[in-house]
C-alpha cells in the first residue's frame, strides 16, 4: 500500500470511527460544599499560578497536571508540608485540607478525571497476538473434520503409539498399540517391549513405530523442537504435508537435530515421527528415540506428557513472521500505531499465511469436497469466498468477497497467484485490520467479533460460532452469556489468561534473573525454569479450579513444587502428601506453610525479579505492589535512582540502607507510599528462599497501607500483607480492572463511569470468581 492510499484508508477509518464514538462530558458544576469553596478561594489565590486555573499546569513552573490517587488527608499532610513552596506555613491546618477537598473533588482523584476527560473507546487494529491468532483462526476454518472428536480429547495426555514388526504397515503386524505419556525410549538390540517389560514379540533388528499427536503450546514464543535418535525418523509437524525433520536415511555419526519454531500460545499442533529400524549388514546397531524441547525461558527437557494430545490432531497454522512490538503504555497491548514497519510485518505475514493456503489449505479442501461436481474454479471462487468472509467478519450478503474474487480471477492465470492476490486483498483490508469498523454488520457479528477477540484476540472461526452468528443466534443477553461461557473453556482463553498474569506480575522468558553465585549456589537454570512452571501450573491450578478464587490466588498457603525446588528451597517446598492435592508430571502442590507461602506475592520467580544481584530490592517491590497489586499510581523519581551498594555499609540491612537512603523530605511523598509494602517482603532473599535474619540481625518484616479512604492498614509480614490483599477493595478493584484492560484492551470507563464499580460488585458477588469474571468482561464489551 502506497503512502497516499494508506492515508486515504486511514481518513476513511477515521471518519467511520467517529459516528460511533463517545460524545464529550458536561461541564461540571461549582462546588457547593463550603469547605470546598474555602479550597477554591484559597487553591485561586496560592496555587493557580503554579498549577493552573484547573489543576493543568503550567510550562514555567510545575508543568504536569495534578492529577493521582492519593486520598484526600495524604494530600492535605502534603500541601501542609511542602505548599505553597516559598512558605509552607501559609497554608495548614483545615486550611490545607480545604484544599485538598477541593483539588480531590475538582480535578485530582480519578472521578474528577473521568467527568472532566471522560476516556473514549479508540480506534484500535489488531495487535501483533490478535493478527497471529486471527491468521490462524481463519486457517482453522478450513480443517473443521473430525475436530469435535478431537476436542473431546483434549483432555488426554501422551503419544498415540502403533508399533509393527517387519517392514510392512499391516495391522497383522502391529503388535503394539499405545498411549506413550512421552518419547524417550533406548530400545537396545531387542526392540520395543510391552509396559510390563515383556516380550511384544517385535524383532528388534527390524521394526518400525509410528507416534502421532499433538503439542499443546501454553505460551506464544520461540521454541526449539530436539530429536535425538541412533535410527533413521521422519518428523512432520502443523500439517501432515511438512517434514520438520526428515533423516529417512540415517546419517553416519549424527543423532541430534534441532529445529526453532515461533508457536503461537493456545495452539495445538499436529506431530508426527515415523521411526524405521532395518536389518543392516553385520550387527545392527541399538535403536533409541527422545522428544525435547526448550520452551520460552526454559532449558532443554523432554516434551511432559501434559503437552501432548494423542492420535489425531487439526492442522495448526505456524508463522514465523513476528510482528513489532505494540503500545504498552497503559499497561496492556493497544494497536495504535501505524507505520512502515507494522506494514511490512502485516504484509510479510499474509503472504506467508497465503503460502500455507496454497501448500496446505486448499488441497485439504479439494479432498474434502473431492465428489463435489464444481469445476476446479468454481470450488475456487467457493473456498476464497468462506475464506474472505470470515476474514472481514460478515454474512454472505454483506461481504467483498465476489468483487475481490472476481478481480482475482480475471487478472491471474495461475491458481496460487489467484489465491495469494485475493488473501492480500482480504489480509490487508481496514475490514480485516480494524474490527471495530462493524457498525453496518449484523448485531451477532458484532457481538461474536467482541467475545472472540476479548477471550481468544481473534477473530470469529470455529465453524460452530461462524454458523451460529450466521443464523443470528447472539443479539440477546442469554445467548451472548451461553457463548461466552463455552469460550472461556477454551485453550485459547487459558493462553491469554496465562499471558495476562506474566505482564501483571512483570516475569518474561527473556528475563535477566543471575544472582551472585557465591550467596546464591544452586540457583541456576534449571531452577528458574522449574519456578517458571511452578508459577504457571500454581496460577491454572487455582484460575481453572471449580472455585477460581481470587483470594487463594493472592494468600494460597501453598504452592506447585518438584524435585528440584524442594532440594533448593527446602521443607517448605516439600510434596503435599495429601492424594487429592494437584499433581502434574513431576509438579506436585507442596505442604502448607502459611509464613513460606502467601500466593503468587512470595513466590520466588517474583521475588527473584524483584530483587538486586546480591540483595533484596524492598523499592522494585514496593513499587510493584502499589501499582501492579493495589492499582495505586506513582510518578517517576525526579532523578535516576541508585541502590546504596552493600559493600559501603556492610553493617546495615537492606531496610536499614533503603531507609537512610529515602529518608529525605522529597523522597518521602512517593516512598512513604512503596517502603512500607516492600519491606513486608524482607523475609525473602533475592531468590525468594524464606530467612529470619540478615547480617545476623532479625528481620523486620513490618510494613503498612494507607487506602483509598485514608485507613491505615499495618502488616507485621508477607502472610499479614496476602491475607489483607485478599480481603482489600483496593486490590480487588485493581485487578477487576486490569483484566478488563488487558482482554478488551480498552479502558472500561470508556464503557461508562460506573462500569468498574458494577464489575466489581458482580465480581464479590461472585465469591471472587476469576473464569466468571472474564464472562462479565466479555458481557460488557460485547454490548451494543
Amino acid at each position: 500500500m502506497n503512502q497516499s492510499s494508506l492515508a486515504l484508508t486511514l481518513f476513511v477509518i477515521s471518519v467511520a470511527w467517529s459516528l460511533t464514538a463517545a460524545s464529550p462530558a458536561s461541564a461540571i458544576d461549582d462546588p457547593s460544599d463550603d469547605q470546598v469553596k474555602l479550597g477554591a478561594s484559597i487553591f485561586a489565590g496560592q496555587c493557580s499560578s503554579c498549577h493552573g486555573n484547573n489543576g493543568e499546569g503550567t510550562e514555567e513552573n510545575y508543568p504536569d497536571p495534578l492529577t493521582g490517587d492519593a486520598s484526600i488527608g495524604e494530600l492535605a499532610e502534603l500541601i501542609s508540608d511542602t505548599m505553597p513552596e516559598e512558605d509552607p506555613d501559609q497554608c495548614v491546618g483545615d486550611d490545607a485540607k480545604a484544599v485538598a477537598t477541593y483539588i480531590h473533588h475538582q480535578f485530582y482523584s480519578e472521578a474528577a478525571q473521568l467527568r472532566n476527560r471522560p476516556p473514549r473507546l479508540a480506534l484500535q487494529r489488531l495487535t501483533g497476538d490478535q493478527l497471529r491468532q486471527s491468521l490462524s483462526n481463519l486457517y482453522g476454518v478450513f480443517s473443521q473434520i473430525r475436530r469435535d472428536e478431537w476436542n473431546a480429547r483434549q483432555t488426554e495426555n501422551g503419544m498415540e503409539a502403533k508399533y509393527y514388526t517387519g517392514t510392512k504397515w499391516d495391522d497383522r503386524d502391529r503388535k503394539i498399540t499405545r498411549t506413550d505419556p512421552q518419547i524417550d525410549f533406548d530400545f537396545g538390540v531387542d526392540g520395543p517391549k510391552n509396559v510390563d517389560g515383556s516380550d511384544a514379540g517385535i524383532d528388534g533388528t527390524n521394526f518400525h513405530t509410528l507416534w502421532s499427536g499433538g503439542i499443546r503450546v501454553e505460551q506464544t514464543g520461540r521454541y526449539e523442537i530436539v530429536v535425538r535418535s541412533t535410527t533413521s525418523f521422519e518428523c512432520t509437524f502443523a500439517h501432515d504435508s511438512y517434514k520438520l525433520i526428515d533423516n529417512h536415511v540415517q546419517s553416519e555419526g549424527r543423532n541430534e537435530f534441532r529445529r526453532s519454531l515461533y508457536l503461537t500460545g493456545g495452539r495445538t499442533y499436529l506431530i508426527t515421527i515415523n521411526l524405521n529400524q532395518r536389518k543392516r549388514k553385520g550387527a545392527t546397531p541399538p535403536s533409541s528415540i527422545s522428544l525435547s524441547w526448550v520452551p520460552p525461558g526454559g532449558v532443554e527437557e523432554i516434551i511432559p506428557s501434559r503437552y501432548l494430545v494423542p492420535g489425531w490432531v487439526p492442522p495448526t497454522l505456524r508463522l514465523s513472521t513476528q510482528m513489532p512490538p505494540d503500545d504498552r503504555t497503559y499497561g496492556f497491548q493497544r494497536g495504535i500505531s501505524v507505520d512502515p514497519t507494522w506494514d511490512d510485518a502485516v504484509t510479510s505475514a499474509a503472504l506467508e499465511f497465503a503460502d500455507r493456503v496454497i501448500d496446505e489449505a486448499w488441497p485439504d479442501y479439494r479432498k474434502q469436497n473431492k465428489k463435489s461436481k464444481l469445476s476446479r474454479d468454481e470450488l475456487l471462487r467457493e473456498f476464497l469466498t468462506q475464506l474472505i468472509e470470515v476474514a472481514h467478519r460478515s454474512p454472505p450478503k454483506q461481504s467483498d468477497a465476489n468483487r475481490i474474487v472476481d478481480i482475482v480471477l480475471k487478472e491471474n492465470e495461475v491458481e496460487a497467484d489467484r489465491i495469494r492476490h485475493a488473501i492480500l486483498l482480504t489480509i490487508k483490508s481496514p475490514r480485516f485490520l480494524y474490527p471495530s469498523i462493524d457498525r453496518d454488520r449484523t448485531r451477532s457479528w458484532r457481538a461474536g467479533v467482541q467475545l472472540s477477540l476479548a477471550l481468544h484476540d481473534s477473530l470469529p472461526g470455529d465453524r460452530w460460532l461462524v454458523d451460529k452468528i450466521n443464523k443470528n443466534e447472539l443479539e440477546n443477553a442469554d445467548q451472548r452469556r451461553r457463548t461466552a461461557i463455552q469460550l472461556v473453556d477454551d485453550a485459547r482463553t487459558r493462553a491469554k489468561v496465562r499471558e495476562m498474569f506474566h505482564h501483571w506480575l512483570e516475569v518474561t522468558p527473556t528475563d535477566d534473573l543471575r544472582k551472585d553465585e557465591e550467596r546464591f549456589a544452586g540457583f541456576d537454570a534449571s531452577v528458574v525454569s522449574d519456578l517458571r512452571q511452578s508459577l504457571d501450573l500454581f496460577i491454572d491450578s487455582v484460575v481453572w479450579s471449580e472455585a477460581s478464587d481470587y483470594r487463594e490466588l493472592m494468600a494460597a498457603d501453598w504452592t506447585i513444587t518438584s524435585p528440584r525446588l524442594t532440594e533448593f528451597y527446602g521443607d517448605a517446598w516439600k510434596p503435599s502428601e495429601d492424594e487429592a492435592s494437584p499433581q502434574v508430571d513431576r509438579f506436585r502442590a507442596s505442604v502448607r506453610d502459611r509464613q513460606t507461602h502467601v500466593g503468587v506475592l512470595t513466590h520466588p520467580l517474583v521475588m527473584a525479579k524483584f530483587a538486586h544481584h546480591q540483595t533484596t530490592s524492598p523499592i522494585h517491590r514496593g513499587v510493584f505492589l502499589i501499582r501492579h497489586v493495589m492499582g495505586r499510581t506513582l510518578r517517576p523519581p525526579n532523578s535516576a535512582f541508585a541502590p546504596l551498594s552493600p559493600d559501603l555499609h556492610p553493617d546495615l540491612t537492606t531496610r536499614q540502607r533503603v531507609e537512610l537512603q529515602t529518608s529525605p523530605a522529597s523522597c518521602q511523598i512517593c516512598h512513604a507510599k512503596i517502603n512500607p509494602l516492600g519491606f513486608a517482603l524482607e523475609h525473602f532473599d533475592a531468590v525468594g528462599r524464606y530467612r529470619k535474619t540478615e547480617n545476623s540481625k532479625p528481620i523486620d518484616a513490618s510494613g503498612g497501607y494507607t487506602t483509598r479512604d485514608d485507613e491505615d492498614i499495618q502488616f507485621g509480614n508477607a502472610r499479614d500483607l496476602g491475607d489483607y490483599v485478599a480481603s482489600s477493595p483496593d486490590a480487588q478493584t485493581a485487578f477487576v480492572s486490569r483484566v478488563f484492560q488487558y482482554f478488551v484492551k480498552q479502558p472500561i470507563a470508556a464503557y461508562g463511569p460506573d462500569r468498574l464499580d458494577q464489575l466489581t460488585r458482580k465480581f464479590r458477588e461472585s465469591n471472587f470468581n476469576i473464569r466468571k469474571l472474564l464472562v462479565e468482561v466479555a458481557m460488557i464489551c460485547s454490548e451494543d
